[in-house]
């Protein structure tokens, strides 16, 4: 029997629910209004929240002390690259743990995750050495093999949980029906499991586009993406913050629009299997 609840209960967790939501936003939101400030208003105290004299010169000044289309076209590659490639090598990966497991299994998937656990100045010095060595510093290609390697684990994780709500059964019927295992992976199990498969897509794609130690230490100037653009605006001189937060606001609108159009996808694909 559902359990019923009270309209003064639907207030108070709406009301809790707005207010955690404001709190999560509210940098987001300072940081929007204080790109449309003076550096003179940006640091007066007590600061301003939307009265003030909005002007549009911090956009243009980052926009020509900097070419931010080819920071984001770099983001895009590197984000949308890194999870294509790591889709790739992660499906069948989880395939084989899922429908055909070994005495192994449990122990691989939890060294893949204990791997996420490892600092990541940890291996800075031996990456940066490999990466001079075959000559991919400050190269697309570069980011895309390292930022794949690193979200790898998520990927093969959230898939090889999406793969275990699946019937085998449905695989196996397929099998008798013929269907080599090439078939039974791409008109079988991927469009069964095209939720899961888009979650971790666009949760990874966010994993990659805010990727900043990776990206700062590996890039210069060719391969820069957006986070490398924002970090350009701290500099010796000082903090200028009111152009450090039009170049943030530049950098993180186009990830925000595909989130909010696609959390419809999202959460479905992240609570996939777990209501039959």
């Amino acid at each position: 029997m559902a359990r019923s609840v009270t309209n003064s209960r639907k207030v108070w967790n709406t009301a809790i629910a707005w207010a955690i939501g404001l709190v999560i936003f509210f940098p987001i939101l300072w940081t929007f209004l204080t790109s449309f400030k003076t550096e003179a208003e940006a640091i007066a105290s007590p600061p301003s929240m939307f009265f003030f004299d909005w002007t549009f010169e911090n956009y243009e000044a980052v926009q020509e002390r900097s070419n931010y289309f080819r920071h984001f076209w770099n983001s895009v590659v590197i984000s949308v690259g890194s999870t294509v490639l790591g889709l790739i090598i992660a499906v069948p990966a989880a395939w084989a743990m899922a429908f055909v497991p070994g005495k192994q299994t449990r122990n691989i998937l939890m060294w893949m995750l204990s791997t996420k656990m490892l600092p990541a100045v940890g291996v800075l010095v031996p990456i940066y050495l490999l990466f001079r060595d075959m000559g991919l510093l400050d190269t697309r290609t570069g980011l895309v093999a390292v930022l794949m390697l690193i979200n790898l684990p998520i990927i093969v994780w959230m898939l090889y949980t999406y793969f275990k709500e699946i019937p085998g059964e449905i695989l196996e019927a397929a099998r008798m029906d013929g269907a080599t295992l090439r078939s039974e992976v791409t008109y079988v199990l991927l469009p069964m499991a095209v939720p899961g498969i888009a979650s971790t897509l666009l949760l990874n794609i966010i994993l990659a586009w805010n990727e900043a130690f990776w990206t700062l230490n590996l890039t210069a100037s060719n391969a820069a993406p957006l986070t490398a653009f924002i970090a350009s605006y701290s500099s010796p001189e000082g903090l200028f913050y009111a152009k450090l937060s039009a170049a943030s606001t530049m950098a993180i609108a186009p990830i925000l629009i595909m989130g909010w159009f696609s959390q419809k996808q999202l959460v479905r694909g992240l609570t996939f299997g777990a209501v039959k």
